[in-house]
């Protein structure tokens, strides 16, 4: 069995489906990330092999746990030797003044497995990425070995040569700036046009907003009503093994400085409120 957060990153829910492996879902708050309390009862109750949350900028939820939450939560693995995996792909994607240091930051027992990408700060297309593994890294490596026997040259290449050159930080600091503004652009925008009982998780990173729509909308049939309006959204079934979050949708300003973007976020809004009856 393997914790896992919830709402949580669905791809995550096809990997262990795949591997034959049960999630076990701890529930997970929009401002402190996943429940460390919540997680030690199931770790009374259950057999656990691991854990994968992502502490920093969580998907969908945009969530960023706080530190003292981060130290709480690798103290209670610890205690219980179970192994985390971080996935922390967007953590260079904050919009205060310092990154948040990973959960890896407090580990001294080499359970944690801190895992990067390039593919959300530099080069989707790349897929390069990396994992920290602490007593785990020789496992990986063969494991690593087995399944795709080397990497892509080319882009690793292609990657080490633009660090090289000191570029990589001010690129950083300008995404930086630019998805925050997008940020301000559609949380204002979902204010402006969607139902006053629609809530939105304003994150401090990342790309994604987190909306509780009114109890009424059903999230799959609003998605479907969007993409006949060429819209996208990903509906909030998507994110949980038992489809719990039937009125929730992640909306990704990723792309906010589209001139279509505020008008998109508008034919949605109202979408919402013809299906909530309003």
């Amino acid at each position: 069995m393997v914790a896992i957060e919830s709402p949580t990153f669905y791809p995550a829910l096809r990997v262990l489906e795949r591997l034959k492996l049960r999630a076990l879902e701890i529930p997970t708050h929009s401002r402190y990330g996943v429940d460390v309390e919540a997680l030690g009862v199931a770790l009374r109750k259950s057999r656990m092999a691991a854990c994968c949350f992502m502490p920093s900028f969580q998907n969908p939820l945009g969530s960023l746990m706080p530190q003292d939450c981060r130290e709480a939560l690798v103290r209670l693995l610890a205690q219980h030797e179970i192994p985390l995996i971080e996935h922390d792909v967007c953590a260079e994607l904050y919009f205060g003044d310092r990154r948040p240091l990973p959960a890896k930051h407090d580990d001294k027992a080499g359970l944690v497995m801190h895992c990067g990408s390039f593919s959300k700060s530099l080069a989707p297309g790349y897929r390069i990425g990396w994992v920290a593994g602490g007593r785990y890294a020789r496992t990986i490596e063969h494991l690593r070995l087995l399944h795709s026997l080397a990497p892509a040259v080319p882009s690793v290449a292609a990657i080490a040569s633009y660090l090289t050159a000191n570029r990589y930080d001010r690129h950083l600091r300008q995404m930086r700036a630019t998805l925050n503004c997008y940020k301000v652009v559609a949380v204002n925008a979902v204010r402006e046009f969607f139902p006053c009982s629609t809530q939105v998780a304003v994150p401090e990173g990342g790309y994604f907003l987190w909306l509780q729509l009114p109890r009424s909308v059903d999230a799959l049939a609003l998605h479907r009503l969007a993409l006949a309006h060429n819209v996208t959204l990903a509906p909030g079934h998507m994110f949980s093994i038992d489809r719990r979050f039937t009125h929730w949708v992640r909306i990704n300003f990723g792309h906010g400085g589209d001139p279509r973007f505020v008008s998109a976020l508008r034919t949605v809004g109202e979408l919402v409120a013809r299906l909530a009856g309003m």
